[in-house]
């Protein structure tokens, strides 16, 4: 077996337990998070070495190509953001920060691992490696609010990841192989692929993992989940945690029932109607909240719904361009999402509050944050020249080739809906009177951070073909 194949996730885990040591020692405690961004250049330096070493196994489970190693990348910034978005949140629990950057690096590697397997059982201990780390997480503040919300993700975690065991075991049993590439192979052989166990197990496969992804009707932790978490944790679930899942359900459904091309055009069916009704309900329940993370929840529920128009691009015509359509919108969202979330942590960590109605006339207080979270707003919304314009396009442009007009329809009438509320935030922002007058400074690393991501919005949106080429160049995996 080749360790070295290994080698990111490995160093993302000792770098985690190098921060526990760290925090023992008589330091100041600004030292864990300086320390915990620049060791993730090991692991970064690890994934880079291995690029162009593609298709190398290890154990049969887990593979190194350049889908797994796309979103090595991406956790490992994603990551680094949050950490630094989070120096100035780190002060309500300041006795357990070290637990709170090794916790963070420990579900990035769960996460890396899982953008890697390709095997049922590595994809659940990987799962679940992910879970119980965002979980401990959530519950972080200690109040009864971040309790609720890490009970709430802990119990609707294990169900959903009963219900993937069953399906996953229904799998096993008709194929005989955990192995994806065997999985494949049984399925095609005779007429497996028509057999009503193995459809139901797709089924319970899609419930499972559509926890992971926020899908109707497995969302209704999200709201809750968000507005209890801390705000750099919410902000970790909205990209890193919807990445994964969205990972992990291309590598399942392309790689092991992607053909015959009658199998995914059924799950191409469910995942499009899924889709239409996730968007749907997610952007019709932001409308009425006033709790700005809350908000954020929906809108990571109506986004979901976005992303899953590129599963549901099925056929062979366009099933390339779909696939590169998810990791495409995956990453312009990451830096949306976080651009949004890094300027409502400096925000609301100095107000001390999460209503949409204490961020009146922030633009006199804040303008660098209100200008910032703004833009993110028209990114999310999808107006150019912002990356969400552009993953919108391409996604669409997916689905249209695929002849899901219908869907791309719902699409774009929900984008419209999705205006008002993020329309509404920013309206507030800049044209009601302010509570106060007092200003809301914030750190130089939160500053780095917010400035990272914008920049990210503006750069991605004007010049989309870099960004393009590298979500082509990781779906040729599938090929």
């Amino acid at each position: 077996m080749n360790l070295y194949l290994l080698s990111p996730e490995i160093s993302v885990f000792g770098l985690a337990i190098a921060v526990i040591l760290l925090d023992l020692l008589p330091v100041r405690k600004g030292w864990l998070a300086a320390a915990s961004v620049l060791g993730l250049g090991v692991p970064l330096g690890f994934a880079i070495a291995l690029w162009g070493d593609w298709d190398n196994t290890f154990a049969g489970m887990l593979v190194v190509d350049q889908f797994s190693l796309f979103f090595k990348f991406l956790f490992l910034g994603v990551a680094a953001l949050v950490i630094l978005a989070s120096a100035d949140y780190v002060s309500k629990f300041p006795r357990f920060q070290g637990e709170y950057y090794a916790l963070i690096l420990f579900a990035a590697g769960g996460m890396m691992l899982l953008a890697s397997t390709r095997e049922l059982i590595s994809i659940y201990i990987a799962l679940e490696l992910t879970a119980v780390s965002l979980a401990a997480l959530a519950c972080f503040l200690k109040d009864v609010r971040s309790t609720e919300a890490a009970l709430k993700y802990i119990i609707l975690s294990a169900i959903s990841s009963a219900v993937l065991l069953y399906g996953m075991a229904l799998v096993f049993g008709l194929s005989g192989s955990t192995r994806l590439e065997d999985i494949a192979a049984a399925v095609t052989a005779g007429r497996a692929w028509d057999s009503p166990p193995l459809l139901l197990g797709i089924v319970l496969l899609v419930a499972g993992f559509g926890f992971k992804i926020a899908s109707v009707p497995f969302q209704m932790w999200v709201p809750d989940v968000y507005e209890g978490a801390p705000t750099p944790i919410a902000a970790y679930l909205s990209v890193a945690s919807k990445a994964a899942g969205f990972a992990i359900v291309l590598r399942v459904f392309f790689s092991a029932f992607g053909q015959p091309e009658t199998l995914s055009l059924d799950w191409g069916d469910l995942f499009a109607v899924l889709a239409a009704i996730t968007m749907t309900l997610g952007n019709v329940m932001a409308l009425p909240q006033t709790n700005i993370k809350r908000l954020m929840g929906y809108s990571s529920i109506a986004h979901a719904g976005y992303i899953m128009v590129g599963l549901a691009s099925v056929t062979l015509i366009s099933r390339d361009l779909g696939q590169s359509g998810v990791l495409f919108y995956l990453s312009a969202y990451t830096f949306t999402n976080l651009a949004a979330f890094i300027a409502i942590i400096a925000i609301s960590n100095r107000v001390g509050s999460d209503l949409i109605a204490d961020y009146a006339g922030m633009v006199r207080r804040a303008p660098v944050l209100a200008l910032a979270l703004a833009f993110a707003f028209i990114s999310l919304i999808g107006i150019p020249p912002t990356a969400g314009f552009m993953a919108k396009i391409y996604i669409f442009n997916a689905g249209i080739q695929n002849d899901l007009t219908w869907l791309v329809i719902v699409g774009v009438i929900n984008s419209v809906i999705s205006a008002y509320y993020y329309l509404r935030v920013i309206r507030i922002m800049f044209l009601a009177k302010p509570v106060s007058e007092e200003k809301v400074p914030s750190s130089p690393a939160l500053r780095l951070s917010l400035t990272l991501t914008t920049v990210g919005v503006l750069v991605v949106g004007l010049v989309p073909y870099p960004l393009l080429r590298a979500a082509e160049i990781a779906v040729r995996a599938f090929s």
